[in-house]
């Protein structure tokens, strides 16, 4: 399983209108592709291919002519990172078989449920972060959410009870 740039890229750029939302608050001018390409080192034409996703899938509006660029179509607090993925197309699925349940000649392989369990958490993990949240946390440099297990162990014991099941 793995997220590709086209899911990465797509979120570092609604960061990036949406840091420039906050920023300037009620008087906010559209942000260019070719800002936010220099900003982010992403291609500008990728940046093009992803924009007219998002355009299409109503996360941002363009405005054309001199000082044009995009905007958020909505308060980022309302748009979450499932959200942006899923506009450019981006599948984040652990199963070998695409959910499909056809992992092997007789249907869904030993360990399609574990893996299928994993789609879930990160769905509702990703579903669970704004851009909102993002925004926040760039500004306070802090962690935008951390899983709820992972603050129960610490790495020394999440490594101890690792090296006990495999003895």
């Amino acid at each position: 399983m793995k997220l590709t740039t086209k899911g990465r890229f797509a979120v570092t750029a609604m960061l990036d209108i949406a840091l420039n939302e906050h920023q300037h608050a009620d008087n906010c001018p559209p942000v260019s592709l070719a800002d936010i390409s220099e900003r982010q080192h992403i291609s500008l034409s990728y940046l093009e291919q992803l924009f007219g996703k998002l355009r299409r899938k109503g996360l941002v509006t363009s405005i054309r002519g001199p000082g044009g660029g995009y905007q958020l179509a909505h308060k980022a607090e309302t748009i979450s990172v499932s959200q942006i993925i899923s506009a450019v197309d981006e599948q984040i699925d652990a199963t070998q078989c695409g959910g499909n349940q056809n992992c092997s000649e007789e249907g869904p392989c030993m360990t399609h449920e574990l893996w299928a369990s994993l789609n879930q958490k990160i769905l509702a993990y990703l579903s669970g972060i704004s851009l909102q949240d993002m925004v926040l946390s760039q500004e306070n440099d802090t962690h935008v959410i951390n899983p709820p297990t992972m603050h129960a162990l610490s790495p020394e014991k999440i490594v101890n009870s690792a090296v006990k099941q495999t003895v």
